[in-house]
C-alpha cells in the first residue's frame, strides 16, 4: 500500500509489475538502491507486501489481465513517474505453431500483451501530462525477425513481438512529451519461467534499470540489450 509519506516523497516514483519474483524483484530491489519511490506491483497482494516490506517499498495488488484490478490500482496509486511493464507469462513451451492449443495463446496474448498495454493506458496519459515518463517493456530474444521467431514456445514469441509492436507504436505517439518508451531484451535468465538458464536475474534487472534511467536525449521506440540498441 502507499502511505502519505511516501506520495509526498520528491523521489522519482516506478511501478514495477510482476515484481514478487525474478527478474521484476531485481529490478524493484535495483531501483530502491538507487533512491527512486518503488511500488511492487503482484497478483498475489500479500507476496507484493511481503517484498515491499523487504525492501522499503510501497506495494500494490495488481492482476494485469483484469481490468477492473488496474484502475483500482492506478486509483490507489495514483500517477508514477516510470513504469516496468514485466508481469508475463510462458505457458505454451515445448509445443509448435501447428499444434499448440489456442486458449494458452490468449491466456499469453491477454497478460503480455493486452496486460501492458492496459496498464499503459492507465498511467502513461499523467506521465504525459507531467511532460516526464519512461515506459520499459520486458520483452525476449524470441521475439525478434532478425534473429528468427521461437517456434518451440509460439504464443509466448508471439506475444512478445506485438509487445515490441506497442513499444515503437506508444513511442510514436507519445514523442517529443519528455517520455521515452522502449523495449529490453533481458536475455535467458534464470527464472521460474526458466529454470536452467545461466544468466542472474540481477544482471538482466541491469539492463532494464538502465532503461528507467535513460537520460532525456536517449532512445525512444528503441530495442535494447545491455544498454545498446538492438535489430528488432
Amino acid at each position: 500500500m502507499v502511505g502519505d509519506d511516501a506520495r509526498m516523497s520528491s523521489a522519482r516514483s516506478v511501478l514495477v509489475t510482476g515484481a514478487n519474483r525474478g527478474i521484476g524483484h531485481a529490478v524493484a530491489q535495483a531501483l530502491c538502491r538507487l533512491g527512486w519511490r518503488v511500488v511492487v506491483g503482484a497478483r498475489d497482494g500479500e507476496a507484493a507486501a511481503s517484498v515491499a516490506a523487504s525492501l522499503g517499498a510501497d506495494w500494490v495488488a495488481i492482476d494485469t489481465a483484469d481490468p477492473d484490478s488496474v484502475k483500482r490500482a492506478a486509483a490507489e496509486i495514483g500517477p508514477v513517474d516510470a513504469l516496468v511493464n514485466n508481469a508475463g507469462v510462458l505457458l505454451d513451451g515445448g509445443t509448435d505453431p501447428l499444434s499448440v492449443p489456442l486458449d494458452l495463446v490468449e491466456r499469453t496474448l491477454a497478460v503480455n500483451v493486452l496486460g501492458s498495454w492496459r496498464v499503459c493506458q492507465e498511467f502513461v496519459p499523467a506521465m504525459v501530462e507531467r511532460g516526464w515518463g519512461r515506459v520499459v517493456m520486458v520483452s525476449s530474444g524470441t521475439a525478434t525477425f532478425h534473429n528468427g521467431l521461437f517456434a518451440g514456445a509460439p504464443g509466448y514469441s508471439v506475444s512478445k513481438t506485438a509487445l515490441n509492436g506497442l513499444t515503437t507504436m506508444l513511442a510514436a505517439q507519445t514523442r517529443g512529451t519528455g517520455i521515452l518508451v522502449n523495449a529490453v531484451n533481458p536475455g535467458m535468465t534464470r527464472t521460474r519461467m526458466m529454470p536452467k538458464a545461466q544468466r542472474e536475474p540481477a544482471d538482466a534487472a541491469n539492463d532494464i534499470v538502465a532503461a528507467v534511467n535513460l537520460p532525456d536525449d536517449g532512445p525512444t521506440g528503441a530495442f535494447l540489450r545491455g544498454g545498446e540498441q538492438i535489430e528488432w
